[in-house]
């Protein structure tokens, strides 16, 4: 899953991204609000964890754009104003949770994962067909024979979005925006490396699911009963 924060205090903004990254999330930082909004309008993110005092474009603004655009991402506030007018402002605006500062960051994930829980199984699994995605162990699992493997983190965001949308085509431009962002240097060989990854771990496990490539438009995962 990805999330994008809008906070410009650069040190604040990658203490937050690295506690979450170690929670297998992708995590993009927007500095200002000019940059935040516009990346928060693309449609990439599950989650926006969103400051409100910010040069250029506050907070508020930002997220009355995100509904307005009936965006239904996430949206957590993340601010120094802690009075109860601007809690229920942000609440009012569309926020679905607020973070005064200061603030533990074990905390803010904690809050992050409540919040995107939806969608994932029971204990942090992620079950397609005979494939489970743990969480919490960093591996994928086959429920048949329980062989399982450890993966790492762009196997884990490669395999997490495929297993999310399964029997979707997701494209190579879909892949890139999703596992490796906008701005990624990547390069067409690496996609194909980690789908070639990906491809012997679930045979090495013995699953009946398999990446599919479908010629001049993208992957797709399927199961084989």
């Amino acid at each position: 899953m990805r999330i994008l924060i809008v906070e410009d205090e650069a040190a604040l903004a990658e203490l937050v991204a690295e506690r979450l990254r170690r929670d297998h999330y992708i995590v993009d930082i927007s500095n200002d609000g000019e940059e935040g909004a516009y990346n928060a309008l693309s449609g990439m993110y599950d989650l926006i964890i969103l400051d409100i005092m910010l040069p250029k474009k506050n907070g508020i603004e930002i997220l009355k754009e995100l509904r307005k655009e009936n965006r239904e991402v996430k949206v957590i506030m993340l601010t120094a104003k802690a009075e109860l007018e601007d809690r229920l402002l942000g609440f009012g605006s569309g926020a679905n949770d607020y973070v005064p500062k200061p603030f533990h960051v074990d905390e803010l994930a904690a809050r992050v994962n409540a919040q995107l829980n939806i969608g994932k199984a029971v204990e942090n699994l992620l079950q397609y067909g005979d494939l489970i995605l743990d969480y919490k162990a960093s591996a994928i699992r086959c429920a048949a024979n329980n062989e399982d493997v450890g993966i790492n983190n762009k196997e884990f965001q490669l395999i997490e979005y495929l297993m999310s949308n399964p029997d979707r085509i997701l494209s190579r431009e879909m892949i890139y925006d999703r596992v490796w962002g906008m701005d990624s240097e990547a390069v067409s060989n690496n996609l194909e490396a980690y789908m070639s990854f990906v491809r012997k771990k679930l045979k090495l496990i013995g699953s009946k699911v398999s990446v599919k490539t479908i010629r001049n438009m993208g992957y797709k995962l399927e199961y084989e009963e």
